[in-house]
């Protein structure tokens, strides 16, 4: 068995070699153009399989680089174009001098640019300085997964540690930003952190336990070849999970709260049954964001569940291949942090917010617009 591997890894070294000055191509740029016309439309057989594929015949006009201005005629099979589009191309010279193009990606800037603004509008609209705020707070935590967290990552710092930091970063402007400097804050983000340091346990040993290695797409082979094989993928999945389950988590923490400065506001209630009542609020929400959770990773999977849903594989095998094996490990361990979340806060929120109970009582948000309370 052994000889056979070896014989197949020296047929395909020679054959590379063989073919290399053939093969070798070397990116002279990408591109953005412009379509000014489309000729030749027709559609063929992908050779070896049933499959049709529209073919057109491109005449673009470049739009930056050193060659903007000058335009250019090739086939496109990839993505179907019209006059106006614009678009990436790839500009390549072989070794033997040939001059290739070919369709990279569609310009979508400006669709993402409108939506980004429609967005912006409508949470103004809707949330006035409060929604103000909760746009300074993305901003902010956006600013440090793309300006600590990723730059650290690639120079080679251990994921974990640095995943926790960056987590109580994000939370950090996150709560506190949105939701003011106040002592409900403080307790919000006391139980997120506790939750997150959890889910990271827990996420920790399942991994473990999985034997996943973090190379569940193609985009982690890249990255890996890229790097050198330098990055550590198991503690990068581990931090990936930590990261994604800040949202809800945050979420979840800021709600219960509320629940509970709400309930110690209206009323006599012990503390007891603050806590029980909090509690029965804070399951319906768990209820709806696990569904939320889970359902946001099956459909980001949606194409992959199609496709492997063609092979002859049954369901417990599929499952057992890494890709999906570390959807569902994500998802998994997000709702269980999740669940923590809940009565870690709450208890929290009714040891520490009893102690202002006086000045919660009969609190109205007309007062608590205008008096002492407002710290609360």
């Amino acid at each position: 068995m052994n000889k056979c591997f070896a014989l197949l890894l020296l047929f395909f070294a020679c054959t590379t070699t063989t073919h290399a000055q053939e093969l070798y191509q070397d990116i002279q740029g990408v591109w953005r153009a412009e379509v000014v016309s489309v000729a030749d439309e027709e559609t063929v057989t992908v050779p070896g399989t049933d499959v049709r594929n529209e073919v057109q015949t491109l005449t673009v006009e470049l739009l930056e680089g050193e060659r903007s201005g000058e335009f250019v005629t090739f086939e496109n099979d990839f993505i179907q174009l019209e006059v106006g589009d614009t678009f990436y191309m790839n500009y390549l010279i072989t070794i033997n001098g040939d001059t290739f193009y070919s369709v990279r990606e569609v310009d979508r800037r400006a669709a993402m640019f409108t939506l980004l603004a429609v967005f912006v509008g409508t949470i103004l609209l809707f949330g006035g300085l409060q929604g103000l705020r909760s746009l300074l707070s993305l901003a902010g935590s956006l600013l440090v997964i793309v300006y600590i967290l990723v730059p650290q990552l690639v120079a080679g710092v251990s994921p974990v540690p640095l995943s926790i930091v960056v987590a109580g970063l994000v939370l950090f402007f996150a709560i506190f930003f949105t939701h003011g400097f106040n002592i409900r804050s403080v307790i919000a983000y006391t139980g997120t952190i506790i939750a997150v340091l959890l889910t990271g346990l827990f996420a920790y040993f399942s991994i473990s336990g999985a034997g996943l290695t973090g190379f569940s797409s193609d985009e982690t082979l890249y990255l890996n070849l890229s790097t050198g094989g330098e990055l550590d993928f198991v503690g990068l999945l581990l931090a990936a999970i930590i990261v994604g389950a800040l949202g809800v988590l945050d979420d979840i923490a800021v709600t219960q709260v509320a629940v509970v400065r709400e309930l110690f506001s209206v009323g006599t209630l012990k503390k007891w049954e603050i806590y029980q009542k909090a509690m029965r609020v804070g399951r319906e929400h768990v209820g709806a964001l696990v569904n939320t959770l889970v359902l946001a990773y099956t459909g980001a999977a949606l194409p992959l569940l199609l496709l492997f849903s063609l092979s002859q594989s049954g369901p417990l095998a599929i499952i057992n291949r890494e890709i999906f094996a570390t959807e569902i490990i994500r998802s998994l361990v997000g709702s269980i942090g999740l669940i923590l979340a809940v009565p870690i806060t709450t208890l929290l929120a009714v040891i520490v917010l009893e102690r202002y109970r006086n000045d919660l009582k009969g609190e109205t948000d007309h007062v608590h617009a205008h008096t002492h309370t407002h710290d609360l």
